[in-house]
């Protein structure tokens, strides 16, 4: 594992290289460039908001910040999700041209999705320090493990859609739809009290969607200024475990056997 590591490690100004490639061809020739990465969730909780504030008597005030961070994130999990699962075929000719570990491709997925999570978190917290302020700094301090978390867990989930994908190529579409169907599942666009009031059968949802416990990681400081759940904690540490597990079998059963899947 630690020669793996220092492998991906050694070769890290190619899988940087990558990265730069990929966010140069996104904007290249568009007007504002990485603006309109941060556009989409700002518009998108500008209308919700609207929409919540006049159907369910929400406050924007309280609901923009909870919404903004909810986007944001799952933008950071689908982007993860559904570019690892082409990670292998977008870097086909270098892994037919030179042998390295396969685990930077989706690296390479995960850290420009993380690029563009970092801008819009620090969108969303610019909008919750001028709305609410940051009642409790010290608490700020766990979204640092949080996100080091959070990375770890979407490397992983890369690694692991780009194998499924590879060798069942319908993988893609139906992840897809699994995950505008956990989009729905997890609290990003409704607070869980709201839905707890209509019935208590949604705190089984709530409390075993490893994505609702990673959400609370990163809300919990922020917006209420308080540290995270031990539940939530352990929930989420659990689930990165598991996906770690998950994606160190995958590369183990088909690392070297990936050439003839592509």
């Amino acid at each position: 594992m630690t020669g793996y590591l220092s492998s991906i490690w050694r070769l890290r100004h190619f899988w940087m290289a990558l990265v730069r490639i990929d966010l140069r061809k996104r904007y290249r020739g568009t007007v504002i460039g990485i603006g309109w990465s941060l556009l989409q969730p700002i518009a998108m909780t500008a209308v919700l908001c609207l929409v919540f504030s006049r159907i369910f008597g929400q406050s924007i005030r309280e609901f923009a910040p909870y919404l903004l961070t909810g986007l944001t994130f799952w933008g950071f999990i689908t982007a993860v999700v559904m570019q690892g699962c082409q990670s292998f075929f977008q870097g086909e000719s270098y892994i037919r041209q030179h042998p390295a570990p396969l685990a930077i491709y989706p690296l390479r997925a995960t850290l420009g999705a993380g690029f563009h999570f970092i801008l819009g978190f620090a969108i969303a917290s610019v909008f919750v320090w001028c709305v609410n302020g940051f009642g409790n700094l010290p608490a700020l301090v766990s979204l640092v493990p949080t996100f080091v978390l959070l990375f770890v867990i979407g490397w992983s989930l890369a690694v692991c859609m780009g194998v499924a994908n590879v060798l069942f190529q319908d993988s893609q579409h139906l992840i897809g739809i699994v995950m505008q169907m956990l989009f729905y599942l997890t609290p990003i666009l409704y607070p869980p009290k709201m839905m707890l009031s209509k019935s208590p059968h949604f705190a089984l949802i709530f409390n075993y969607n490893p994505f609702a416990m990673l959400l609370e990681l990163i809300r919990k400081p922020l917006l209420d200024g308080e540290l995270p759940s031990l539940w939530a904690i352990g929930a989420s540490s659990l689930f990165a475990l598991l996906v770690v597990c998950a994606a160190m079998l995958a590369l183990r059963c088909f690392e070297k056997r990936m050439i003839f899947y592509l």
